[in-house]
């Protein structure tokens, strides 16, 4: 056997291999009391937006794609997740500091004015992730609204 193939099939043996490794899911049956949608009292079409656009990666529930079910592919999402929500997660807002909602809240319409967020990344296979001018403007003001009302 040449090298080439040995090296293709040890490749290969090793990409089978690491599929049987599994991940942690980052999925809920329930939604926390402690939510921001259910805390906040969200409108119905802000909610769908916030869901579709935030909750992957800002939640403890996340609605997986296909190919998480391929490695290394689904370590990449699982810290991709974590990352987030280290950052933020909506799934516990309620045990925030109302200086630290404020503060939280500045950035998500820091991040969704300079069109950071949702991540290019993310919208480029979730097409409805992405928010149109007028869903922007309905979102930051409204996130405006909370922030000055805490």
């Amino acid at each position: 056997m040449k090298i080439v193939e040995k090296i293709v099939l040890i490749l290969l043996v090793a990409f089978v291999g690491i599929q049987f490794i599994p991940t942690k899911r980052n999925q809920s049956d329930t939604i926390p009391a402690t939510d921001f949608i259910l805390v906040n009292k969200v409108p119905n079409s802000i909610k769908k937006k916030l869901q579709v656009s935030c909750y992957d990666c800002h939640s403890n529930n996340t609605n997986y794609p296909w190919y998480n079910k391929v490695q290394p592919v689904a370590w990449f999402l699982e810290d991709h997740i974590n990352e987030g929500k280290a950052e933020l997660n909506f799934s516990e807002w309620d045990s925030l500091s109302n200086r630290r909602k404020a503060s939280k809240l500045r950035s998500i319409i820091k991040q969704i004015e300079s069109d950071k967020m949702p991540l290019e990344s993310y919208t480029v296979i979730h097409k409805d992730a992405e928010f149109s001018e007028q869903e922007k403007t309905t979102i930051i003001q409204w996130i405006t609204r909370l922030k000055d009302s805490l």
